[in-house]
């Protein structure tokens, strides 16, 4: 049986672009064992080119000790994964040739890829970072001893300012690639998957403007929100057109969603994806008080959709790869029919930006009242058409 061997693999620019680097290592899956790595500063380049650089030579790496090995391929670039797993377009001309030499390397069905959070890729972050330093030096990378890289797992020290802006132009490469292409492509005049996204009515926080999210009390309608809610069914029900109810599994979210399905006469359905946001230690606090008592993470929360809030909450990233998820299996499920979505600000938020191929700070320029109504259409082509945002004429 063939051996198996694992490839991580990075790169970073600082400037984005700007001067570059990419580090690799090839692990044993057993004992986890540096079996060989690879770092070079690369001058002037994008994250996205050097992520590339990087998998070719961990790929390449793994050929050196075993050409007949199964591989598995592990970055925390999710556009690389993607791509190489021919789930998105490779569109950048930069990317096309890199992509080709890292399909070159073994055959098809000996490489698999995954992707891990930036912190499980300590190692060749590391790389990539001396490699790197060694170029703004004047200076080659040269290889350590493994067992010392091996418990060496902090990279080189980087400003927050400077981590984020990176974090933040990768995401965005990452969005406009997963996007689909824009123009007036040949019609898909099938019958989409319409989404109408409805925000929970109130609670006791949401007037006081609380963080609210997964990891908090699980709050119940206020009366406000229970008018509200009751509002939106009437809504709704006039219109007609709703074939299905699904809702997020906090309370605030069931409880609205039953109020429209008692009134069309069906059943609420949960999904665990369409859950908001854990902001960890921050629930049930205002901005003012997490900005006194959490300044520097609250700045790299609003700086960077993978900076997540103190605590073990989750990040914008972390939350956009979760509804990813539960839409397409959603649109699967519900393919041709409109279907009620009765979730949060930021799942509501987050697939209003997928749609629109919009950069992750658009998160924070979008306005969803309390019991709002939104709407999306999926067409079978791959194509979304924003319909409705932050509608609440039924609640005046």
């Amino acid at each position: 049986m063939a051996r198996t061997l694992i490839v991580e693999a990075d790169g970073g620019s600082r400037g984005n672009p700007g001067p570059a680097g990419y580090g690799a290592v090839v692990l044993d899956p057993e004992t986890g064992e540096a079996l060989a790595e690879a770092a070079e500063f690369i001058g002037t380049a994008t994250n996205n080119v050097a992520e590339y650089k990087g998998l070719v030579a961990g790929l390449r790496a793994a050929h050196a000790l075993d050409p007949q090995a199964r591989i598995q391929v592990r970055m925390d670039s999710k556009l690389v994964v993607e791509q190489m797993s021919g789930r998105w377009q490779i569109k950048h001309p930069d990317m096309k040739p890199l992509a080709a030499a890292a399909k070159a390397v073994f055959p098809a069905g000996q490489v698999s890829y995954e992707w891990i959070p930036r912190a499980q890729n300590k190692h060749a972050d590391r790389l990539a970072n001396e490699a790197m330093d060694a170029g703004k030096n004047g200076k080659q990378w040269e290889p350590r001893d493994s067992r010392a890289a091996l418990a060496t797992t902090t990279a080189p020290a980087r400003s927050a300012a400077a981590r984020a802006a990176d974090e933040a132009a990768e995401a965005a490469e990452e969005v406009a690639a997963a996007a689909p292409p824009a123009g007036w492509g040949a019609p898909d005049l099938g019958v989409p998957a319409t989404f109408v996204l409805l925000r929970h009515g109130e609670t006791a926080l949401t007037p006081q403007k609380r963080f609210s999210g997964s990891g908090g009390a699980d709050p119940e309608l206020s009366a406000a929100g229970r008018r509200q809610a009751e509002a939106a069914a009437a809504a709704l029900a006039a219109r007609g057109t709703i074939q299905a109810v699904v809702s997020s599994p906090l309370r605030r979210c069931r409880e609205t969603a039953q109020a429209v399905a008692d009134r069309l006469g069906q059943e609420v359905r949960i999904e665990e994806g369409l859950r908001e946001t854990d902001f960890g230690a921050w629930e049930g606090l205002t901005f003012g008080e997490v900005r006194e008592r959490f300044p520097d993470d609250l700045d790299a929360w609003l700086g960077s959709a993978k900076a997540a809030p103190t605590g073990g909450g989750e990040s914008f990233a972390t939350v956009a790869r979760r509804v990813a998820v539960a839409r397409d299996k959603l649109l699967a499920r519900y393919a041709g029919k409109t279907v009620l979505l009765v979730t949060h600000v930021t799942p509501i938020k987050t697939l209003v930006r997928l749609a629109l191929g919009a950069p992750p700070e658009s998160l924070f320029r979008m306005e969803l009242s309390a019991a709002s109504l939104s709407a999306v259409a999926y067409f079978a082509d791959g194509n979304a058409s924003l319909r409705l945002l932050n509608d609440t004429s039924h609640l005046r």
